[in-house]
């Protein structure tokens, strides 16, 4: 039998991002030798990007971990151990520290790359419950606390958030979001350039507010510039603007329109001028053609996240579409209704806030995690509830949240830490012990969360193209053994019931649970209807008239005035306009980006380097700089030294790093030496935060200088 005739096909997923696109594999001899988008696939429609062609490169990467490795302290090697030595340390260190100082002495950091995969979503949140420590954190307050505040204060569930009907829409006005280069956050979108040409050409618009001409920006149907950081007047003009011309309504089971009304009567389309650079004109313009459009449809992303008002941001978001009369309508922002609903089913708790605070600032926790803004503190600050270990769950903190310079040194203090993740990265080279899983293609997958923000409705379970090795271990086997191994060495023990409980939820595999979960589901969705389709099965568009029976407040009614964010505009009247000169940093993403990983891929860095300081020429030419010179930048906590490049894609007295650079801490990647960039989270400042405790990391005031 020749080569070609031995390659198989294989139905894959690309679980890396938002946009979870079906794959198909060729596999020659176990490996893989071709990826491309399924074109059978009834969300991703046979989309795929870069990071999806990588997924095999991740698979052989030469830096990824299979084993368990041991950190020796004394001379900071890693040396491979078995897997019973393994969890036996873990736990002994996890167990030591809160015997010795209590349940909060253990800090836990849960990373996004957890959300993807299945087995964190129903094991690893068992874990950390089982924990009880009230020192959690995760990446949800890097770039996303608003909109899962505002959709629990709103609609009743931190996961009951609206997505914008793209395939439907006419009017398509973003703030703050690049989907061109992220196929959709917090809006699962799959082949977003195509989903747009599609909009234009039943006649619809793109319009984009954004201090980046970004790749979204690019191929708008309009774009304006708009100073970092006071995407909140224009929106709260936005609003102004429709009251006063009569076009702001609420539905029946709302309440609280006229406290909204008087809340916005102070912020004018001239004020947001002042404060944002955008023309009033613009504002009051932009206002009345969303809300005259047939299916229209406001969002907003991390850029209007990421500043220290995104809670107002995303609460007037909201407040756009609901008072035109978009929100739960055809081409609007709606709700999906996924074969396993995380939300209807309390599989997912409806979330709270403010139910205890941090240690050292009195931060409020938002539905169990607290800010990752205050881990650093909550490590170096003595006291009862000091953090003294660690245990990181597939993530990065020291390069992807606030002052991670600062972070990085408090990690190296810790009396004991351990992670689960497939690499020693900048944070996990601090492990004493790293506990790698298996990697995407060698686990079964079902996606729990995304398919709820997907802007169609679909299903789909793709089983893992790998048998895994026959000493490997899923993240749900370690998840599952580092939680009964570490409560059963505790002073204070659980109960016999609660043990037991846990001992039962956490032996059933991840597979097994999405089997259970879709049985209850509505849809007629079974896991076998699923392995026999597995490219997806299409449950049709979003469906609107859901509300109120969708909300998940106690009286299905929907609160437009929430106390906290009202309290908050206060905060806004005493921001004065920028000074004149100073320069504000942003963040900033690329496609063939994953946060803080998969810079080691080679396909992946090759080509024009993207890891410059974004300026524009006339900011250059006021501080006499030469384009492609390396500068100095720095904030008010630290200073990086990287090359700039001129470009008028940056609205003057803005400047540009790209998130998740910054390896060359890290030896323990191979090729850390040869990696450029910096992380632009040794400027960002852990003191500047929004209402909700996420962390501000856009707008953050810098110098630059040669």
């Amino acid at each position: 039998m020749s080569a070609h005739e031995a390659a198989q096909q294989r139905i894959g997923v690309c679980n890396l991002c938002e946009a979870i696109c079906g794959l198909v594999l060729t596999i020659e001899d176990g490996t893989v030798t071709s990826v491309r988008g399924n074109p059978d696939d009834p969300l991703s429609r046979g989309h795929i990007c870069p990071k999806g062609v990588a997924i095999a490169d991740i698979h052989t990467d030469p830096d990824r971990l299979r084993r368990p490795v041991r950190r020796d302290r004394a001379t900071g090697e890693f040396h491979e151990i078995g897997w019973t030595e393994a969890i036996e340390l873990v736990s002994s260190g996890l167990a030591a520290t809160i015997n010795a100082h209590g349940r909060d002495a253990l800090g836990i950091y849960l990373g996004n790359p957890n959300v993807h995969s299945l087995g964190s979503m129903t094991h690893g949140i068992g874990l950390v419950k089982a924990l009880r420590t009230r020192n959690t954190f995760s990446a949800t307050s890097v770039d996303q606390l608003p909109h899962q505040l505002l959709a629990h204060l709103m609609f009743g569930h931190q996961l009951l958030l609206p997505i914008p009907d793209i395939d439907r829409t006419t009017y398509f006005l973003v703030f703050g979001a690049n989907p061109m280069a992220s196929n959709g956050s917090l809006m699962t979108v799959p082949d977003f350039p195509t989903r747009l040409r599609e909009l234009k050409r039943r006649g619809g618009h793109m319009v984009v507010f954004d201090p980046r001409r970004t790749e979204t920006a690019k191929v708008a149907t309009e774009h304006h510039f708009i100073r970092p950081g006071t995407d909140a007047w224009v929106l709260l003009a936005m609003l102004n603007v429709l009251f006063a011309d009569g076009l702001a309504l609420a539905p029946a089971y709302a309440d609280g329109l006229a406290e909204v009304e008087s809340a916005v009567a102070h912020f004018t389309p001239a004020l947001a001028e002042q404060m944002s650079g955008v023309p009033a004109a613009d504002i009051e313009r932009v206002a009345l053609e969303l809300a005259t459009a047939e299916g229209g449809v406001a969002y907003g992303r991390v850029g209007v996240s990421t500043h220290e008002f995104g809670s107002v941001c995303q609460w007037a978001v909201n407040l756009l579409n609901i008072v035109t009369g978009n929100l739960d309508s055809v081409g609007g922002a709606m709700f999906s209704s996924p074969a396993i609903d995380a939300v209807g089913t309390g599989l997912i708790g409806r979330g709270h806030h403010n139910a205890w605070q941090s240690r050292v600032r009195g931060l409020p926790e938002t539905a169990g995690e607290l800010p990752v803004s205050a881990l650093r503190e909550e490590i170096t600050t003595p006291g009862a509830g000091q953090v003294r270990a660690m245990l990181t769950l597939s993530g990065n903190p020291v390069l992807s949240t606030p002052d991670g310079a600062r972070l990085d040194e408090a990690l190296a203090g810790l009396d004991f830490m351990a992670a689960v993740d497939i690499y020693v990265n900048e944070t996990t080279r601090h492990a004493d012990v790293i506990l790698p899983p298996t990697g995407a293609l060698e686990r079964d997958h079902y996606d729990l969360i995304f398919q709820t923000f997907a802007v169609r409705n679909t299903a789909r379970f793709t089983p893992a193209v790998f048998e895994k090795e026959p000493e490997a271990r899923h993240d749900w086997q370690i998840y599952r053994d580092v939680a009964l191994a570490t409560i059963d060495k505790l002073d204070r023990k659980p109960s016999l019931k609660a043990r037991l409980t846990l001992r039962a939820r956490l032996g059933l595999s991840p597979t097994r649970l999405v089997g259970l979960l879709l049985a209850r589901g509505r849809t007629g969705v079974t896991l076998r209807k699923l392995r026999a389709n597995p490219s997806g099965v299409d449950l049709g568009p979003l469906r609107p008239n859901l509300l109120p029976d969708r909300l998940q407040t106690r009286d299905h009614r929907m609160g437009l005035a929430p106390p906290l964010v009202l309290a908050d505009l206060e905060r806004l009247t005493t921001v004065e306009p920028p000074a004149e000169g100073e320069l504000l940093l942003i963040g900033r993403r690329h496609k063939q980006d994953n946060n803080s990983w998969m810079h080691n891929a080679g396909r992946l860095t090759r080509g024009r380097a993207r890891h410059h300081l974004l300026m524009h020429p006339a900011d250059l030419a006021e501080r006499s700089l030469e384009d492609g010179a390396v500068v100095t930048v720095t904030s008010r906590v630290g200073k990086v030294r990287v090359e700039v490049a001129a470009t008028d894609d940056m609205m003057p007295g803005v400047v540009s790093l790209p998130h998740g650079y910054g390896h060359a801490r890290n030896p323990g990647m191979k090729r850390a030496a040869e990696l450029p960039g910096v992380s632009i989270n040794d400027l960002t400042d852990p003191e500047r935060l929004d209402v909700s405790g996420n962390a501000a990391l856009t707008g953050v005031p810098v110098t630059v200088s040669a």
